[in-house]
């Protein structure tokens, strides 16, 4: 196998840390292991997390980030780490990381990309690129538009970082230490066929409200026709303002249209101001148009499933979740269900404040890379182009 899984609910950094590392060698025997991805709750002791995992995987490259969830080999999860490693002998992986997430421009994400793609020995057809970033710094926007334009023809997807919904300070892991109002941006180069792909599973209801004052750099939206954000929004559900909580917002989104698609601008709190701040970027005269769910595992399931005859068995998924999803899943009673679609097509990843797909910041979305196996083609087709 080119890929590995592990997980830990321990809670002593050093203890979680040798649990993954000696879990991962075990699956790997023979293959040595180049680069480890994880995803881990936020509650961790970090600094003593990040000692940890540097000494557990001293010779080896290791990126990760902080929560809202993760995505394990049982299905959604908190308060846990969730750990991939990737074999030499078919994954070569660059990255970077960005402190100066205000300055990233069109230049810089040229320098960045070029660097990644002499580190990685970036063949077209054969890379991706990841990206993890700060999902509390309300840059999402300008990094990945930017790396979009310097990428090219590579496809990208990634997620922001969380922080089990305590909207105080998300982080990232890069050579040892987390760190805040920061990016790392992964490139995989493989031998592997595999599709980056996105969906969601929300259509368009008659509904609109509009933005009528708006904080942009902040992300707050302070009046919806002409009211009170928080109390506009309350209106159009029939609902006290009160009443306004995470399960509402993930049971009753907002979108932006864009030609002919919409785009899921997701609420993330009530000000005390009856303002309202959105995961991601807001601005004056938007047009929102009230959404309603459709059937999530039904809409997943699809998408996994259109990728598989490119691709044979999937060997990983990795998925960027958005919290608001598995909230609403929570809500419906259907972790079980869910954990058995993930469990089916080896989906691993965390639950996200906001997902990346080729230079769009989303909310609300699945998003993620599909790893096949290839054995059900005669000549495996890596386009690396997705859906």
């Amino acid at each position: 196998m080119p890929v590995f899984r592990s997980s830990t609910n321990l809670r002593d950094p050093q203890l979680a840390a040798a649990e993954l590392t000696s879990s991962l060698l075990a699956q790997a025997a023979a293959e040595p292991i180049g680069f480890v991805l994880f995803f881990c709750a936020a509650d961790y002791a970090l600094p003593e997390l990040a000692e940890a995992l540097k000494g557990s995987f001293a010779e080896v490259q290791v990126v990760g980030c902080t929560t809202a969830g993760e995505i394990s080999q049982v299905g959604y999860a908190d308060h846990s780490i969730v750990a991939l490693g990737f074999a030499r002998s078919h994954f070569q992986v660059a990255s970077i990381c960005v402190t100066d997430l205000a300055q990233f421009d069109l230049i810089k994400a040229q320098q960045v990309v070029e660097q990644l793609k002499r580190q990685a020995g970036a063949v077209s057809g054969q890379t991706f690129v990841m990206t993890l970033l700060d999902g509390l710094s309300a840059q999402e926007e300008l990094v990945l538009l930017a790396l979009e334009s310097a990428l090219g023809a590579i496809p990208h997807f990634g997620g922001s970082a969380g922080d089990n919904h305590q909207l105080r300070r998300t982080h990232l892991y890069f050579q040892g230490q987390f760190y805040t109002q920061a990016a790392v941006m992964l490139m995989f180069q493989t031998t592997l066929p595999f599709a980056v792909f996105s969906t969601q599973h929300l259509t368009a209801g008659t509904d609109k409200l509009v933005v009528t004052s708006a904080s942009p750099q902040s992300r707050v939206v302070h009046e919806l026709n002409a009211e009170p954000a928080a109390l506009a929004y309350a209106d159009l559900l029939g609902l006290p303002v009160a009443a306004l909580d995470a399960t509402v917002f993930a049971l009753n989104p907002l979108a932006v249209r864009i030609g002919q698609e919409y785009y899921i601008r997701s609420i993330q709190k009530v000000n005390a101001d009856l303002s309202l701040t959105f995961y991601c970027a807001m601005a004056n005269g938007m047009v929102l148009t009230a959404m309603q769910p459709g059937d999530m595992l039904a809409d997943l399931a699809n998408k996994l499933n259109q990728l598989t005859p490119a691709l044979g068995l999937p060997l990983l998924t990795i998925g960027c979740d958005c919290v608001l999803r598995k909230i609403e899943v929570a809500k419906l009673a259907l972790a079980e269900p869910a954990a058995e679609l993930f469990q089916e097509f080896k989906v691993l990843g965390f639950n996200t404040y906001g997902e990346h797909f080729n230079g769009v910041h989303l909310n609300q979305t699945f998003t993620g890379v599909m790893l096949g196996d290839g054995n059900l083609l005669a000549k495996p087709s890596v386009t690396g182009h997705g859906n």
